[in-house]
């Protein structure tokens, strides 16, 4: 049997608060990250991804007393990143609370790093973010950005999740700059390239606005599907999310209802 498509939200964190805007400018507040944790917990999400967006841009590290009140009120696994650039940045955010670890750009600034952090904690904690925008100048067609898709790497988008996979990440974050925000839907093209080059799971971000935009996604390749605007501001639920997966033939994790907590469809 297949394994289940993760649905996740992720909270784009900026000075303590989630934000969100469209390509990463034009933020909007979306409330306390620890009080947004607790109700995507509640309604069924599968996973949390928790990125500081300004930790790169400003040279400072994750916020990490919101990581740990965070960690300490959801009971899914809790993927933080930002400002990552060393394992002893990965140990810090473990040791408070996070499951996982997404590096962006101190990887590309220092490719060995993957490899150092794999060594150390496996590859099962290293998540790589991928933010990717089209560039009829790489060979793919897409290209590296970096600092919230602010900046060119240089780098061809598909080629480099390969070498991070080849490197030791356990996982894809692949987040489309192009479409991120906009809720016209998943970039489909940049999916299907990504899951042809590496064979580690995938997690496809940035376009959704409908229930319907998902189950394509994952007809495209990705193993899970993650969005910010569409359920912090109450377009979608959780719930209608999984159950478009599943009409759509694809299976998902039903909310527990234990304790009280679930969505209870």
């Amino acid at each position: 049997m297949s394994l289940a498509v993760r649905v996740i939200p992720c909270l784009d964190v900026h000075d303590g608060r989630v934000v969100k805007g469209v390509n990463f400018v034009n933020l909007r507040d979306a409330g306390d990250p620890v009080a947004l944790g607790e109700v995507y917990d509640a309604e069924g999400a599968d996973e949390l991804t928790f990125l500081d967006i300004s930790a790169s841009v400003e040279g400072r590290e994750t916020t990490l007393d919101v990581v740990r009140r965070t960690a300490e009120t959801v009971f899914i696994p809790l993927t933080v990143g930002g400002g990552v650039g060393t394992a002893e940045d990965v140990d810090d955010l473990l040791r408070a609370g996070a499951d996982k670890v997404a590096i962006n750009t101190g990887a590309i600034a220092r490719p060995d790093v993957i490899a150092e952090i794999s060594r150390r904690f496996g590859n099962q904690v290293l998540v790589l973010s991928v933010d990717a925008r089209r560039d009829p100048g790489q060979p793919s067609g897409f290209e590296v950005t970096t600092h919230g898709g602010r900046r060119s790497a240089g780098i061809d988008a598909i080629a480099w999740a390969r070498r991070g996979v080849d490197l030791g990440v356990g996982e894809i974050l692949l987040n489309s700059m192009d479409f991120d925000g906009t809720t016209a839907g998943f970039d489909l093209e940049l999916i299907a390239a990504v899951r042809a080059a590496v064979d580690v799971p995938l997690i496809a971000s940035g376009g959704a606005g409908r229930a319907a935009d998902f189950p394509p996604a994952v007809a495209a390749g990705a193993d899970a599907v993650l969005a910010a605007s569409v359920f912090h501001f109450g377009t979608l639920r959780i719930a209608e999310v999984k159950q478009a997966l599943a009409d759509a033939g694809h299976p998902v994790r039903r909310p527990s209802a234990v304790g009280g907590r679930g969505a209870g469809w």
